[in-house]
């Protein structure tokens, strides 16, 4: 059984919303198994599984989580930790893991915006590709003032509708 200490539930409805909700992922251009693990570790009350319960629910292969779990890491989604007196890991989801997700997307998105100006510089202003470098390059700065703006809205929000400072 999975000790992941969840509250009494159906254990055909955690795994409906589980799959139902890795499929939207999925839809959305997320890989697979990383999917599955990020809605399973979201439908897990303590928010918190190992490697070994991850495997049991989602039967899956201890290869097939560490690749999904390396990926989820990497892409900040979940975070491992050690469990303390052990030398196992387990991996956490975040209550703001969006929030971080998407914060950390803006410095790859400074980066393409360097890389779009140094193009918009190196094929002309005024030919067609670099009009269209350079409307692709003010999307992307509208686009991250927007999103600076938009992320302290949330905050605000947060913390009225959940309680957190």
């Amino acid at each position: 059984m999975v000790e992941t200490k969840d509250a009494e539930r159906d254990p055909e409805a955690v795994s409906r919303f589980v799959e139902s909700f890795a499929a939207q992922l999925v839809e959305a251009g997320m890989p697979r198994m990383p999917s599955r693990i990020f809605a399973a570790l979201l439908a897990c009350d303590v928010g918190s599984m190992t490697s070994a319960e991850l495997g049991e629910q989602l039967q899956i292969s201890p290869a097939a989580v560490s690749g999904a779990v390396r990926y989820l890491a990497q892409v900040r989604l979940v975070s491992r930790e050690r469990e303390p007196g052990s030398r196992r890991e387990r991996y956490r989801v975040h209550n703001d893991q969006w929030y971080e997700a998407i914060t950390n997307r803006e410095a790859i998105m400074k980066r393409w915006e360097d890389a779009l100006r140094e193009g918009v510089t190196g094929l002309g202003a005024e030919t067609p590709a670099g009009r269209r470098l350079a409307e692709t390059l003010a999307f992307f700065e509208f686009m991250e003032g927007e999103l600076v703006a938009m992320l302290e809205r949330w905050r605000v929000h947060r913390d009225q509708a959940f309680g957190r400072s």
